[in-house]
């Protein structure tokens, strides 16, 4: 009988393996790239910072670096793992090429900004038209949720300050599409901003709209069929009073601060004016009640905002705040939205803890840090950060089903784009075979046939 000297078999490793593929199933990402027309778009927008006699086209380059985000890489120098594998990703420029591309874009920020934001406007628009019923407008509506992140920096970078959490970094204001329960979200703003800058700012609020509603179709740039959703950040006059303004028509729905004079009309509300909250489900909440504020507390504010209250037995071990009442915790929103009851008003606003999703995948997605160390190279960063999350939003839409629609990027990474490959060259053709046992490989067989089915761009 042989002892056993440990659970796990022991393997031999050597170097030099041939026709081995790692990070296949990046195919997947590759095609969708393809079927949006993304590379396109970008290489047409970045043409100007072509330099003559390149070898590397800019558009390509910075796709590159957003694949190498979407697939885990966290820097620049982590597109080597596209490098090493150009039968999938084919050539890939150099560290010192992608460096100097970057520091290009950044020195002419404001034209280099746009363009990528115009690219990746037109393969959006491209891919909800692919999606169809899966895509976010396809109920007529659309739901751009904003909310600030905070970036710690752990060097002296530009911009870094201390934060309201007094951690030392970044505080930028992004904005997300809501794809509602059957999915995830993607990005459509990113306004980075230095660590001390404030919550309620709200020219910052109204840039980062701006720049949400610029990549919307343009159906949905303006109208009730848009809904704007904010914390208590976007609570403020100036804010809303744009929201509301006379042509632009948005429907919003914007978390206020219990004020005194808020909390005061609380307390006057009769109990038979409190009605229950409800779950997603349509089930009543256990111990929650809303109910809708009016008389001189909507003074100053714009024509038809509706102030809506709730009140909730607070859980466990959560300690009350001096606007509490009645041992209840009180929370308060703002909308322009008529003829819903406003408890399906109130379970539309909570519903915006799914930002908090999107803001933790973005974190897996290149914005635990900030890499480069100028303001201008960062802010490029942000949109490649933006362009891998697209990726990852586009991706599962058009070809997942089921719950894997709903994966993450570290469960999309750890299951569909780790697999190895095999490369396998017959006649004039590569093929790209995939471990058999893998658990997971059907997820990714099927998903291909789904994207190789969708029309060409154009």
């Amino acid at each position: 009988m042989k002892k056993r000297i440990g659970s796990y078999p022991c393997v031999r490793v050597e170097g030099g393996g041939r026709a081995v593929v790692s990070q296949a199933g990046g195919v997947l990402l590759v095609e969708t790239v393809r079927k949006v027309g993304l590379g396109t778009a970008m290489s047409a927008a970045l043409t100007p910072w072509r330099k003559p006699r390149a070898v590397h086209d800019p558009g390509k380059i910075l796709l590159d670096v957003a694949l190498a985000v979407a697939l885990g890489g966290d820097c620049l120098a982590d597109v080597g793992m596209l490098r090493a594998e150009p039968a999938v990703f084919g050539p890939v420029a150099s560290d010192p090429t992608v460096s100097r591309l970057i520091d290009t874009l950044a020195g002419s920020e404001g034209k280099s900004l746009a363009a990528i934001r115009s690219a990746r406007a037109e393969a959006r628009e491209q891919a909800w038209r692919l999606a169809g019923g899966h895509a976010p407008g396809a109920g007529g509506a659309v739901t751009v949720d904003l909310d600030g992140v905070l970036v710690v920096a752990h060097s002296d970078k530009e911009d870094a300050a201390p934060t309201w959490k007094r951690t030392y970094g970044h505080h930028p204001l992004m904005g997300f599409v809501d794809h509602g329960p059957g999915g995830t979200g993607e990005p459509v703003a990113a306004l980075l901003r230095p660590g001390n800058a404030g919550s309620n700012t709200a020219a910052d609020h109204i840039t980062a709209t701006r720049l949400a509603l610029a990549q919307l179709p343009a159906k949905y740039r303006r109208g009730r069929r848009t809904l704007i959703r904010t914390d208590s950040a976007g609570g403020t006059h100036d804010f809303v009073a744009w929201l509301a303004q006379r042509g632009r028509w948005l429907s919003y729905s914007v978390g206020m601060v219990i004020t005194e004079q808020v909390h005061q009309h609380v307390l006057k509300v009769p109990a038979s004016a409190w009605t229950p909250a409800v779950e997603a489900d349509g089930e009543i909440r256990d111990g929650a009640w809303v109910a809708e504020l009016t008389g001189n507390v909507l003074d100053g504010w714009p024509k038809g905002m509706r102030l809506i209250v709730r009140k909730e037995r607070p859980h466990p071990g959560a300690q009350l705040r001096l606007t509490d009442a009645d041992g209840m915790r009180l929370t308060c929103f703002a909308t322009n939205t008529v003829g819903r009851p406003i408890a399906e008003l109130e379970l539309r606003h909570r519903l915006r803890a799914r930002a908090e999703d999107r803001i933790r995948a973005a974190r897996a997605t290149g914005l635990r840090n900030l890499p480069l160390h100028r303001t201008a190279q960062n802010r490029i960063w942000l949109e490649i950060v933006q362009i891998a999350l697209d990726l990852l939003a586009w991706m599962p839409m058009l070809s997942l089903t089921g719950r894997a629609r709903l994966w993450e990027p570290r469960r999309l990474r750890l299951r569909l784009f780790t697999t190895a490959g095999q490369l396998v060259t017959t006649g004039r053709r590569r093929i790209l075979r995939l471990a058999r046992h893998w658990p997971w490989t059907g997820h990714i067989t099927a998903a291909l046939d789904r994207l190789t089915q969708l029309p060409d761009p154009g």
